[in-house]
């Protein structure tokens, strides 16, 4: 009879104990699950922030960037406008042997209304989104190539694709900025940009013929840092590539989304 509750009792022991051990599992798996979850929520939520950061922190440079070509535009060239009329005044006033001289400074003053023009065109986003992408990347190219800063061929493959209009000018802005560093450090003599339109993505290369530099040694600049933030705001997967005496390169490809245009 002992040994029948002996038994009895065991076996509510142990299924008291096996109760406790499921209890137990079962709420520290609720836990950690729901810590997962938190801290899943908590890197969402800085994701998001640091989105919207950069996003904002691009708006204002835009902003910035449009005004800046409105200054360049409108009062700038304006001046140099000012300034040529009083040149063609001046020119029927002087002794001929000097018509020469008047002449050249003419012709740098055409030069720099018409360098003005088209920077501030590449500076404004609106202007940048009507002309398109590959117009606008030309349009840039075209300048360097008018001030013999190096030599620049573009090609566009493929039929253009409508994209999102703030992610056009971003990736525009990494172009400019790749464009920039070129002009600045590369010392290069011939660049080539391609665009490559498929039905998926965008593909944009771009290569110099400059000095190069080690890419392990060489710690990444300010510009550098920005083309590839740009590149990751827009899921678009960024490739820098430079080696020393050979030249530097850059490869952007961008998923196309296929829906309408927005304004930025």
């Amino acid at each position: 009879m002992l040994e029948k509750e002996a038994l009895i009792l065991l076996g509510y022991l142990i299924a008291i104990v096996l109760f406790v051990c499921a209890f137990t599992i079962v709420f520290v798996m609720f836990f950690l699950k729901r810590k997962n979850l938190l801290v899943l929520q908590k890197l969402e939520a800085k994701q998001r922030f640091e989105k919207e950061l950069a996003k904002t922190e691009i708006e204002i440079k835009e902003n910035t960037l449009k005004n800046i070509g409105w200054e360049l535009h409108d009062n700038i060239g304006q001046l140099l406008s000012v300034a040529n009329i009083h040149l063609n005044i001046l020119q029927q006033n002087i002794p001929k042997e000097q018509t020469s001289q008047l002449n050249e400074t003419k012709d740098v003053v055409k030069q720099a209304i018409q360098e003005v023009r088209s920077l501030s065109k590449t500076l404004n986003n609106d202007v940048v989104l009507k002309n398109g992408l590959p117009a606008s990347i030309q349009t840039e190219l075209d300048r360097f190539n008018r001030l013999d800063f190096l030599t620049a061929d573009f090609k566009s493959e493929g039929s253009p694709k409508p994209l999102q209009s703030s992610h056009e000018i971003i990736i525009f802005r990494i172009v400019q900025e790749f464009l920039s560093n070129v002009i600045k450090h590369s010392k290069a003599g011939n660049l080539k940009v391609v665009l490559n339109y498929t039905q998926y993505q965008l593909h944009i290369k771009i290569a110099d013929d400059g000095v190069g530099f080690c890419t392990k040694t060489t710690p990444t600049n300010a510009g550098m840092e920005t083309m590839k933030s740009r590149a990751a705001l827009i899921v678009a997967t960024y490739e820098l590539v430079s080696e020393v005496g050979v030249g530097t390169s850059l490869e952007l490809t961008y998923p196309i989304h296929t829906h309408a245009r927005n304004t930025l």
